[in-house]
């Protein structure tokens, strides 16, 4: 079977590879057999070699569903479809074994590709429940990538009065008007500050999101925009040193920060995909390009170049069969 490797910067490739076999005498474990996966901002950070984590076989991919081929669980039987989420997105591979635990029911009312955004929607709700309501709340989101997509759209849903959707490509901002926002600013060629004072009757925003992270994390823009006593909920998976941060300026604001990693398995994604299921959440827009595991490389290439208005980039692995 295959599995994919980075055999240098920018370059994948896929090897043959033993097939994975459950623990002798162990239990609670499945064989997965990925079928329909999608790209992620942190997957990018392996493809680049950027430095920021070891880089293993099977790097790297963690949202995908498939179908479980052998179990020494109870939870699942062969031939479930779940969603899964191997350890430390190494799920780059045509089956591997993962704990049962790590994977979530699918609901037959989503579509292959709504049940695959399951994931990332799971995270987005697990950060947001950290905040008090959004209730009549001026929320900012720097970023209109995947997840701020994403965090549009459950911002508009959990009730705040404007979603002030930030990017520098335009591409992207149309993107944002189909999931929730309420204004767009292109920081490529306006101020974003100045905008959102505009838009806030000059208080700034009372909650700015963070979804950028990684090399291009948007701190201290975030801090600018942000009103007295708002808050900053940074989603985006931050460097691990940030030279140059205005801490001071967000203490003066009485600024507050959060932060969010690791989603329930047993709440946060099963209600992702409940919340897609009932069309509570639309990801169809999201859904911008998809190629077969053959073209893993050109799949890569194309979300990290943000091609033809990449958002969300598919791929789909040998054993998937789309429903008709």
């Amino acid at each position: 079977m295959l599995a994919g490797q980075f055999t240098a910067p920018h370059r994948i490739d896929l090897v043959e590879v033993p097939e994975p076999q459950l623990t002798p005498g162990g239990s609670g474990e499945i064989i997965f057999q990925p079928e329909l996966t999608c790209l992620c901002g942190s997957d990018t950070p392996y493809f680049t070699w950027s430095g920021e984590w070891p880089i293993e076989l099977g790097h790297s991919l963690h949202e995908m569903i498939g179908t479980v081929m052998a179990t020494n669980g109870t939870r699942w039987k062969v031939g479930d479809k779940v969603l899964c989420v191997p350890t430390a997105q190494n799920g780059l591979w045509e089956r591997y074994v993962v704990t049962e635990e790590q994977c979530v029911a699918i609901d037959p009312r989503c579509t292959d590709e709504e049940a695959v955004l399951a994931q990332p929607l799971g995270t987005a709700i697990f950060a947001l429940k950290k905040l008090p309501t959004l209730l009549d709340l001026d929320v900012v989101i720097v970023g209109q990538g995947p997840m701020g997509q994403l965090f549009n759209s459950c911002c508009k849903m959990m009730g705040a009065r404007q979603v002030i959707g930030i990017d520098k490509l335009e591409s992207r901002l149309k993107t944002s008007w189909k999931t929730g926002v309420t204004s767009t600013i292109c920081n490529a060629t306006e101020s974003p500050l100045e905008k959102v004072k505009e838009l806030t009757d000059g208080k700034g925003a009372d909650l700015v999101i963070e979804a950028v992270g990684h090399s291009e994390q948007q701190f201290n823009l975030c801090i600018e925009l942000l009103g007295y006593g708002g808050r900053i909920l940074y989603f985006g998976v931050a460097p691990e040193i940030i030279n140059g941060l205005r801490w001071r300026d967000l203490i003066f604001k009485n600024g507050s920060v959060y932060t969010s990693i690791g989603p329930s398995f047993r709440r946060d994604f099963p209600l992702a995909m409940q919340w897609i299921a009932e069309k509570r959440i639309d990801v169809k827009p999201l859904v911008t390009h998809t190629y077969k595991l053959a073209d893993i490389q050109t799949a890569f290439e194309t979300f990290r170049d943000r091609r033809d208005g990449a958002i969300k980039v598919f791929v789909e692995f040998p054993a998937y069969r789309r429903k008709s």
